[in-house]
C-alpha cells in the first residue's frame, strides 16, 4: 500500500490554489491570444505606403473602391508645390518637384507641365526676371519655359 503525505481529493487529484489557477489559464488563455491577435491584423498598414494612413481590415475593399472625389496624385503635388512656392521661393518648390519625381517616376510624365505652371506662378509673384533667377533643369527647363510663356 502507498503512504502519501499529501491530499488527495475524491478522484485523486491534487488540489489547490495551482490547479485553479492552471485551469483558469488554460480557458482565458486561448481567448486572449485570439483577440490580440485579431487587433493585430486590424492595424496593420493595408495601404502599402509607409507614411500613408492606418486602415482597419474592413476598410480594405473601400480603399481599392475608386472614390468619386479623389484627385489625381499629380494634380495634388502641383497644388502643394504652388502653396510652397507661394509661402516660400520657386527653387524650394523645384527642388521638392525634383524629389517627388525621383521618389515616384510615375509622375515623371507629369514633371513638365507642372513645373511650367509654377514658372507661370513664379512670373506673377516675383516678376519675370526675378523667377527667370529660380531656373535650374528640373524636367527639361520646363520652368523656364513656363516663365517665358507668361512673360511673353
Amino acid at each position: 500500500m502507498k503512504h502519501s503525505t499529501t491530499p488527495q481529493t475524491r478522484r485523486g487529484h491534487r488540489g489547490g490554489p495551482a490547479r485553479r489557477i492552471g485551469r483558469t489559464l488554460a480557458l482565458v488563455l486561448p481567448v486572449v491570444l485570439v483577440l490580440s491577435g485579431t487587433l493585430a491584423v486590424t492595424r496593420v498598414n493595408w495601404t502599402g505606403s509607409p507614411a500613408g494612413p492606418m486602415l482597419a481590415a474592413s476598410d480594405i475593399s473601400a480603399a481599392k473602391a475608386p472614390a468619386k472625389t479623389a484627385r489625381a496624385p499629380q494634380d495634388v503635388l502641383r497644388d502643394q508645390l504652388l502653396s510652397e512656392l507661394r509661402e516660400k521661393d520657386p527653387g524650394v518648390a523645384l527642388t521638392h518637384l525634383q524629389r517627388a519625381v525621383n521618389g515616384r517616376p510615375a509622375l515623371a510624365r507629369h514633371c513638365s507641365s507642372i513645373a511650367r505652371a509654377l514658372g507661370t506662378a513664379a512670373v506673377r509673384i516675383y516678376g519675370a526676371t526675378r523667377a527667370q533667377s529660380y531656373a535650374r533643369p528640373v524636367c527639361d527647363t520646363a520652368f523656364a519655359s513656363g516663365v517665358l510663356a507668361a512673360h511673353s
